[in-house]
């Protein structure tokens, strides 16, 4: 019982604090720390969240975005340090947890319905 009081102890610094608020279906922009030989830099990874994994210090997002008119998916914890920043471009209106459903879609079938926030806070 004690270890894992311990476990949560040191996972719970660990954590960040100044993430937004997101849920599946938003579009997002996540800034990614690439270390090219002994230079680093941020680069945006903009996509729709179609997947969400709670679960504290290894929470992940997963994040589909179309490349070349190729699906591409990538699957981020949020609390790693190379997650820089994740900003909040648009809100969507979903019905369910996971959207799964949008691999199968190509082109205009993919659009979410927009959700428009009067009090948004990020």
């Amino acid at each position: 019982m004690k270890l894992s009081m311990l476990i949560n102890d040191i996972e719970s610094d660990q954590l960040k604090k100044n993430l937004p608020r997101f849920f599946v279906g938003d579009t997002v922009k996540v800034g990614i720390l690439i270390k090219e030989g002994n230079k680093e830099r941020i680069q945006p990874y903009e996509g729709t969240i179609i997947a969400q994994h709670k679960a504290g210090l290894h929470t992940t997002i997963t994040v589909r975005r179309i490349f070349q008119g190729i699906g591409v998916e990538r699957v981020l914890p949020i609390h790693s340090p190379t997650v820089q920043e994740v900003k909040i471009i648009k809100r969507a209106r979903v019905r369910k947890a996971k959207l799964y459903y949008l691999r199968d879609r190509v082109g205009k079938a993919t659009r979410l319905k927009e959700k428009f926030d009067t009090n948004k806070k990020n």
